[in-house]
């Protein structure tokens, strides 16, 4: 059974300066990532999630060199959160084929759209770390009594302990009127 369990932070200034430019490399992975997939989709190639986070990983160092600051693991989850939201749109594809009404000249079913890009001021800070396939040792998100431990970041300070005992699988780490929480 998958259980979460979302907890106020209580970051100092240095953690939270790290969590900003996380979520902004998160949001800038998701946008390129998208703007990359068009751009394939347009040539006739077939794009996939896969590929799109090897060609960032093969140019992030000479491109866009203040990526390496955060986790590798979050911009790679934004890739992710892109190929995830492009399969469901496929998969609704498939079970929403459409049949004209011929009195109303409209197909049945509710409206489809693709991903759309992440505005700065609109979309919520946000990213997200995990543990990856679980193995021994795959603990770069784990909990140490009242401390959740993240790559780069470190040990932050949680306003509650966990409230149920189990693996974490992964961490998403957001901000809601100024306040970070970690959903675990």
């Amino acid at each position: 059974m998958i259980v979460v369990h979302k907890i106020a932070l209580d970051p100092n200034k240095e953690q939270e300066a790290s969590f900003r430019k996380a979520a902004g490399c998160a949001r800038f992975a998701y946008n390129w990532a998208l703007a990359e997939w068009r751009e394939q989709y347009e040539a006739g190639g077939e794009p996939s999630e896969g590929s799109l986070r090897r060609l960032l990983n093969a140019i992030k160092a000479e491109a866009f060199p203040w990526m390496l600051e955060v986790s590798k693991n979050v911009i790679q989850q934004a890739i992710k959160n892109l190929g995830a939201a492009f399969s469901h749109i496929f998969r609704r594809l498939e079970e929403y084929r459409y049949e004209p009404d011929p009195r109303r000249k409209k197909r049945l079913g509710r409206k489809l759209g693709s991903p759309k890009f992440k505005k700065k001021c609109r979309c919520r800070d946000a990213f997200r770390a995990d543990n990856g396939p679980a193995k021994p040792g795959a603990d770069a998100v784990r909990v140490d009594g009242i401390y959740v431990v993240l790559p780069v970041v470190g040990r932050i300070r949680m306003r509650e302990r966990l409230r149920f005992a189990g693996q974490v699988k992964s961490a998403v780490v957001s901000r809601t009127a100024d306040r970070w929480f970690v959903s675990l």
